[in-house]
């Protein structure tokens, strides 16, 4: 298990469609692995592998709730979404950049879990909004492009001023 780097806005890897894990062995296993020691070192709630400059549809999470059990999902399928819900999002990838998103209040999404097995989570909440900005990721598309275009604006100018050191430091997603 290891702590990988986040990739920060700017870098290419963030803006590919990933490709569908074809079979899951160790190197997945160990993906998968890094990726939540990755997450918690960064104190995030969700993480996925282009973030750490993997190309695959896989993520985790784990949104510190008693009730939520943290996860993984290889190769995601949305199945059912309703309803709205307004809230605010951040990315460890935009460190220091947060904003008010629409997502879809419920989701019911199905996939992979680490072992191979099928699993389908049913969400609401913290948890349904995690898990829609991370298969967000798997698709090259970061928080700041569900923004208005002048939202996203006035983030991007805001980016452009922070030093490295800000850009740098820990972000919410």
């Amino acid at each position: 298990m290891a702590v990988r780097d986040i990739r920060i806005l700017g870098d290419s890897a963030l803006r590919v469609r990933c490709s569908e894990v074809e079979s899951i062995d160790d190197e997945v296993r160990q993906l998968v692995d890094d990726l939540l020691d990755t997450m918690y070192a960064a104190d995030g709630v969700g993480l996925a592998a282009p973030q750490v400059g993997i190309p695959l549809r896989v993520f985790v999470f784990d949104v510190r709730e008693p009730e939520v059990e943290s996860g993984v999902l290889i190769n995601p399928r949305f199945v059912e979404a309703g309803g709205t819900i307004r809230d605010t999002e951040g990315c460890l990838s935009i460190p220091g950049l947060n904003e008010t998103v629409e997502r879809y209040a419920e989701v019911v999404v199905e996939g992979l879990d680490r072992d191979g097995r099928e699993i389908r989570i049913e969400a609401t909440d913290l948890l349904s909004r995690c898990l829609q900005h991370e298969n967000d990721h798997l698709d090259g598309i970061l928080f700041i492009d569900r923004l208005s275009p002048l939202k996203r604006k006035l983030l991007l100018n805001k980016w452009a001023k922070m030093d490295e050191s800000e850009k740098r430091s820990a972000g919410a997603f």
